[in-house]
């Protein structure tokens, strides 16, 4: 792949798709490849900063916000005809871009739009069989006839069911995919030594770390509800808001004895959750899969009325993983006292299904 001009480009929706293409940027980088990434808002932010030298572009999307109640069927409902619409637009300017980025293949994650008859086109998702309130089966088959527009769907999970992701990931696969494992951005063994610009403390010192992120209002709410438990907690916390785009305006802020980031890099965050006796997140798979790469469980809190990280909760709950509760019924003290321990192996050793992939994808540029 030496010089090979590829294209990333992420969803918009919250940063998970974002980070997970960490791991795929920096493997593509050691086989000599130059990528280029393409994202709008803070996934923009955030890659920049983790890849400051790479060249990167604006790639519009869309601004998605959830209903405040704990359902988002009518709210989706609306925004439907636009993210349609995204996906056209998206195409379009997909296409005036690329003549000018003079890119290779595209590597586009969960971005239908973002594909080009003529260039070996990879499409990145978890979401196979995705769940929906309405109509899934039909809305199954849409998402199909999408994939199979591409010329390889790389499956982040596991190929034993139900790895992380459960009936989202596993079924009778189309004829273009292939799994490629789960893939983190953190790394174990880091919560120790070495320098941190924020000042991250020793390992076992942190009582809660949260780390929320997604759209709006249903992070702000979040991002309410623990901040008014964790004063009420003794020991030292840290939240992080995931919010890159405002990390050089706000900096960090001190609520009490919470202390607030809008922000945190790989190295940070890796640190931050390994010290923490207990962590709190979202169930948005990426957040899992970061998880699962440290051995770490965690107390997850799905976004209500987001079917899959609802179905994520469930089918986690199940498997013992992590600890699940319900926004606005949280007990963090609860959760402190029947932490799950942390796992004694990560779950990992599918670093070689990446490597099987990109070499596949080495073989359509030639």
């Amino acid at each position: 792949m030496h010089h090979a001009r590829i294209l990333i480009a992420p969803l918009d929706w919250g940063l998970g798709h974002a980070t997970r293409c960490v791991p795929i940027i920096t493997a593509l980088l050691e086989r000599g490849a130059v990528p280029v990434i393409a994202a709008d808002g803070g996934p923009l932010t955030l890659l920049r900063q983790e890849f400051p030298a790479l060249e990167h572009v604006r790639l519009p999307g869309l601004t998605i916000r959830y209903a405040k109640g704990g359902s988002q069927l009518w709210r989706m409902a609306l925004q439907f005809p636009a993210m349609v619409r995204q996906v056209q637009a998206e195409q379009r300017a997909f296409d005036r871009l690329r003549r000018s980025l003079r890119v290779d293949t595209v590597i586009s994650d969960q971005r239908f739009g973002v594909r080009a008859n003529d260039l070996p086109s990879v499409l990145v998702t978890h979401q196979v069989f995705p769940f929906t309130p309405i109509a899934q089966n039909a809305l199954r088959k849409v998402n199909l006839r999408h994939i199979a527009r591409f010329d390889r769907c790389w499956v982040m999970d596991l190929p034993e069911a139900p790895g992380l992701a459960g009936d989202l990931s596993h079924g009778e696969l189309p004829t273009n995919a292939r799994y490629i494992g789960t893939l983190s951005r953190m790394r174990r063994g880091t919560a120790a030594g070495g320098s941190s610009t924020s000042g991250t403390a020793n390992a076992g010192s942190l009582t809660v770390l949260a780390v929320i992120s997604g759209p709006e209002p249903q992070r702000t709410l979040l991002e309410r509800e623990l901040l008014a438990q964790l004063q009420r907690i003794g020991g030292n916390h840290v939240l992080v808001r995931g919010v890159p785009q405002l990390a050089h305006e706000t900096g960090e802020e001190h609520v009490g004895n919470v202390r607030v980031l809008p922000h945190a890099s790989a190295l940070e965050l890796s640190r931050l959750l390994q010290s923490a006796r207990l962590v709190v997140s979202r169930s948005g798979y990426t957040t899992l899969m970061d998880l699962a790469a440290l051995g770490l469980s965690a107390l997850i809190i799905p976004t209500p009325g987001q079917e899959e990280q609802e179905y994520l909760g469930r089918l986690h709950s199940a498997t013992g993983r992590f600890q699940v509760q319900r926004q606005g019924a949280i007990d963090i003290r609860r959760a402190l006292d029947h932490q799950l321990p942390s796992r004694d192996h990560a779950i990992g050793g599918s670093q070689h299904l990446l490597h099987d992939a990109l070499d596949e994808l080495n073989t359509l540029l030639r």
